[in-house]
């Protein structure tokens, strides 16, 4: 059978082209529209006359159309996480899978530090006192110079945000599988199983985990009992590593300083929900990763274009697992 491959990025008329230049001898559909390139989100445009012959995908399309895509071989999304086109039954047995992990740290390193500042500074709060027109001290305030931040999931989003806790004067713990693997931007690596002693040196623990069997949860109750008082917590990984009902308590009952979450579980959260109204807890609505940074959009063009270079030539795919 023939490759088509199904493009849904909002690709410039001269990324088209080398796209077409990676691929001369493959027909290639390209549904992107370029007026959404700097949109914080991108539409998933799959027509329904090429499920039965697309054999590539690239994009982020509904899984209940991906799931009619019989021939599919391969599927590169803009996104970094995957999880629901990895779930049984959704892509072909022999399919591959990329993504479009290398994107996104800048973007989402660079908004959970702001969180991590702004609930050190109390900012949430003066915010609140502004639309009161209220002129009040909100009290004592945190700095990051001399803390520890705990960073647990040091990929690409993880070293990002590293990097800048480091420059801000903050020491640097890891935890990730690989312990013996060290990194510049961490200055102690740990395992998972090194989590239990880590907590309670954490100012800082930021999460940036996948949704897995092994990560959920993986803050309950008893893991932010460890926790400082004067703690913060800052999530842009999955929300259901935290354990959204214990962070509540934790956060009315003063036992922890804050918490800035661009994801929740479930998410979004529903009306009424005890984290809405916590003046502890800065909430973003999954954003940090969007495409507000031109440099996102342009490493998710990037990592797509080199990906479909590699699969014509029959290279190894960049972030593949099938």
């Amino acid at each position: 059978m023939h490759d088509l491959i199904v493009n849904m990025l909002p690709l410039r008329e001269e990324e088209r082209d080398r796209f077409l230049q990676a691929a001369p001898a493959v027909r290639q559909v390209f549904t992107g529209d370029p007026a959404e390139r700097d949109a914080p989100s991108w539409s998933q445009h799959l027509p329904e006359d090429v499920l039965e012959e697309a054999t590539v995908v690239i994009g982020n399309p509904p899984v209940d159309l991906i799931r009619r895509c019989p021939n599919l071989r391969w599927l590169q999304t803009w996104s970094a996480g995957f999880e629901e086109y990895a779930a049984p039954g959704v892509l072909p047995e022999s399919a591959m899978i990329s993504n479009a992990t290398g994107a996104y740290g800048q973007a989402v390193g660079e908004h959970m530090f702001a969180m991590m500042w702004a609930l050190m500074k109390r900012l949430p709060a003066y915010a609140v006192q502004q639309t009161h027109e209220q002129w009040l001290d909100a009290g004592r305030v945190l700095s990051p110079e001399g803390g520890t931040a705990l960073v647990i999931g040091t990929g690409d989003i993880g070293r990002h945000l590293a990097r800048l806790a480091r420059g801000v004067g903050m020491r640097t713990l890891g935890v990730r599988r690989q312990a013996a693997r060290s990194l510049p931007e961490i200055d102690e690596m740990h395992g998972f199983d090194d989590l239990p002693e880590l907590l309670p040196r954490a100012d800082v623990v930021a999460m940036v985990v996948p949704s897995t069997p092994q990560t959920r949860h993986l803050l309950d109750r008893e893991a932010l009992a460890a926790l400082s008082p004067h703690a913060i917590i800052v999530n842009a990984g999955r929300g259901d590593a935290i354990d959204t009902g214990a962070l509540a308590e934790a956060l009315h009952g003063g036992r922890i300083w804050g918490a800035g979450l661009d994801v929740t579980d479930p998410e979004p959260l529903p009306k009424g929900h005890a984290l809405w109204s916590e003046p502890r807890c800065l909430i973003t609505p999954h954003i940090a990763g969007s495409n507000h940074l031109a440099s996102v959009s342009d490493a998710i063009i990037a990592i797509a274009l080199e990906n479909e270079r590699r699969y014509v030539s029959g290279e190894k795919l960049h972030n593949a697992r099938r």
